[in-house]
């Protein structure tokens, strides 16, 4: 008897599913993420996968107490990448899923590819492929320099058997490229649905928890930037890695969405070459580059990113509007966060931004969200909207209040450090943050200036 076929209905976000198309999913409540899919009513409920050949195979492993558990010789698998550690939190965890997403063309295949070069020579690794041939894997891997003898290259796109490859060979590592092409034959629906990529990464997931062994998934995004497919994919994940920046130019920057083994925080910075992706130890160094001199409206911020200050240019436009309403534009900073600090600038200094169009941006693709890059960002519409120049050896940090008040901020010893080490010799700061610096850990010619407000810090920092 020919199996039952039928139409449903799941949310890309969530997986809720209807007999019926609706415009707001009501399981997460998201608006126009209703897809359809064909469903298989014939097979049972427990072949989704959950009951699959190869899942049978993994022995029964009964609870044992907490204190039982050692982990005195827990390591860590180090890719021989330092920026790509420092986002992992240290390294690879054993029998961790990892998530890595990214525009087309970012780099997300040659990172594999150059982890799998740095760990070949010491660890089994098995690359499986669903979207090239082994020759076009050969290829790239000849023009990255990728030789090593422990790397073995699967192209497989059927979730069942790539399980069982892992568990008949036993790598120390596997790379999935990507999972939006692998399938699960016992669902009807086409590869890269909700419902295949939510049931092969969990196939993927007890593999990895039951044998130990570190997965890495190659994810696509969809027109927005987030991970195509349900949002449940990276519940399951232990961690999930975004590049950002435009593939049309060399940097790329590495940050952690989700990490259970460390901090959310930090961010890797990588160049892309002719060679693939190499490190950029010092960050502030290339968002500094080029910076123009004796130009009004830029002025250099200094953020934390986890444990690592970065300095960053920020460069602020005001210019008259030609219209009734002006123009308001953020690149690289929080667009409504711009709106209050112009607000703030208005009512409690005296600077009128309401008949003239206004700009941030933030050079190097870089994105700042913390309130500390306050201060900069109105330090550069100031110097933009009165066309004065800031001091080039200064810097500012600070978060504004809505009263006009320049607050404190943390680790600010960290960020006079590093801003000490890059050349500049006068840093505005909080004046509550100026008590608690270590002044003999500092060069004889740092200048620290403590502000209250936003016009104490302008003034200090057009003057010498």
């Amino acid at each position: 008897m020919a199996s039952k076929v039928k139409s449903v209905f799941v949310c890309s976000e969530c997986g809720w599913e209807s007999s019926k198309w609706v415009g707001k999913c009501q399981g997460c409540g998201q608006w126009n993420t209703m897809q359809e899919e064909l469903k298989n009513t014939a097979k049972p409920a427990a072949s989704f996968g959950y009951t699959s050949k190869a899942e049978k195979a993994y022995s029964y492993t009964p609870p044992i107490s907490m204190r039982e558990i050692d982990t005195t010789n827990e390591e860590r698998y180090k890719t021989g990448l330092k920026e790509f550690d420092r986002v992992l939190g240290g390294g690879i965890v054993k029998g961790s899923l990892v998530l890595l997403g990214g525009d087309p063309g970012i780099g997300k295949s040659t990172i594999l590819l150059q982890v799998c070069n740095k760990l070949g020579n010491d660890l089994k690794i098995l690359y499986v492929s669903g979207e090239e041939s082994k020759r076009q894997i050969k290829l790239r891997a000849n023009r990255l320099g990728v030789d090593c003898d422990n790397l073995f290259v699967v192209t497989e796109t059927d979730i069942e058997i790539v399980s069982q490859i892992i568990q008949s060979e036993k790598p120390d590592l596997v790379m999935i490229d990507s999972i939006q092409t692998m399938n699960f034959t016992e669902l009807s629906s086409s590869p890269g649905s909700v419902t295949q990529v939510r049931e092969c990464t969990n196939i993927l997931m007890r593999a990895a928890k039951a044998l130990e062994i570190p997965v890495m998934i190659v994810g696509h995004v969809n027109k927005d930037g987030a991970i195509a497919g349900p949002k449940v994919l990276e519940h399951i994940v232990d961690a999930v890695l975004h590049f950002e920046g435009d593939k049309q130019m060399s940097y790329r920057i590495l940050r952690a969405v989700k990490n259970r083994y460390g901090s959310t925080n930090e961010i890797g910075v990588f160049q892309m070459t002719n060679d693939g992706l190499s490190e950029v130890e010092n960050p502030s160094m290339m968002l500094l580059s080029g910076r123009p001199r004796n130009v009004s409206g830029t002025c250099v911020a200094c953020a934390m990113e986890g444990t690592r200050p970065i300095l960053a240019e920020i460069q602020g436009l005001v210019t008259g509007s030609g219209y009734g309403n002006p123009r308001r534009m953020s690149t690289g900073f929080d667009y409504n966060r711009m709106n209050l600090i112009l607000a703030v600038l208005e009512k409690r200094a005296g600077y009128f931004f309401s008949s003239a169009d206004t700009y941030i941006n933030v050079v190097g693709g870089l994105r700042l969200d913390e309130p500390a890059v306050d201060l900069a960002v109105a330090m550069s519409l100031i110097s933009s909207l009165k066309d004065v120049a800031i001091l080039e050896n200064a810097l500012a940090f600070g978060e504004i209040g809505l009263a006009g008040e320049i607050r404190g901020v943390s680790q600010a010893q960290a960020r006079i450090s590093e801003s000490a080490r890059l050349g500049f010799t006068k840093i505005i700061l909080p004046y509550q943050n100026l008590k608690n610096i270590k002044q003999s850990q500092l060069p004889d010619n740092i200048e620290l200036v403590g502000v209250r407000n936003i016009r104490e810090a302008f003034g200090a920092m057009v003057k010498n």
